[in-house]
């Protein structure tokens, strides 16, 4: 192989190019034609050391792929960037445990608040409907056709009540996922602190 390379290089005094075929067939040249691009290919200078190598050109698919990994990638330092700010703030906001507890407890004590005044809400339009009902149910007793504006008054408080009703169920879901949410925040907490002490030691 040394002697091939001496001779394919004797008498030259720059660098060439140097690749195989898709039969494997090794070629060397003075330009890079379409087949080395294809496939890939060296740069040898005039001892025959190879000083660069060139991979093949990419497809359209694999190019399309490279940048949809890359873009992955970077997406994900961002987030892991974002990350370790978050976990920064968290421990410096709350240097003991005590402290979030009590944060967490006082959103928790707000959005039972919100739910409270939604539910005492709902309360008094359930009111309201049933004495619709009741005017109804009279009007009915009696054979008397229900005014029209009563009968939209009607139907309008039952469109509240429910829009009350979804408003609440809601809110609740949120109280809930906030508390889940809390009790994931404590366990990570931990295991930052226990980190923080292990890098201490």
């Amino acid at each position: 192989m040394a002697s091939d390379l001496a001779a394919a290089t004797a008498g030259k005094d720059h660098n060439r190019y140097k690749w195989r075929d898709e039969q494997g067939n090794l070629h060397y040249g003075d330009s890079v034609p379409a087949e080395a691009a294809k496939f890939g290919y060296d740069i040898v200078n005039p001892l025959g050391i190879v000083v660069k190598h060139v991979d093949r050109a990419k497809t359209s698919d694999e190019l399309a792929a490279a940048k949809a990994a890359a873009s992955k990638a970077q997406a994900e330092q961002r987030i892991a960037e974002q990350r370790a700010r978050d976990d920064e703030q968290l421990l410096g906001n709350y240097p003991r445990e005590e402290d979030l507890k009590r944060a967490q407890q006082q959103q928790l004590d707000m959005l039972n608040q919100q739910i409270k005044s939604a539910e005492v809400s709902l309360r008094n339009q359930e009111q309201s409907l049933a004495d619709l009902l009741d005017r109804a149910a009279e009007a009915e007793r009696t054979g008397k056709e229900l005014p029209s504006e009563q009968a939209r008054q009607l139907a309008l408080m039952r469109a509240k009540v429910d829009a009350q009703k979804a408003a609440v169920a809601k809110q609740e879901a949120e109280r809930d996922e906030a508390s889940s949410h809390f009790d994931e925040e404590i366990t990570h907490y931990r295991e930052l602190k226990a980190r923080l002490a292990e890098a201490r030691k």
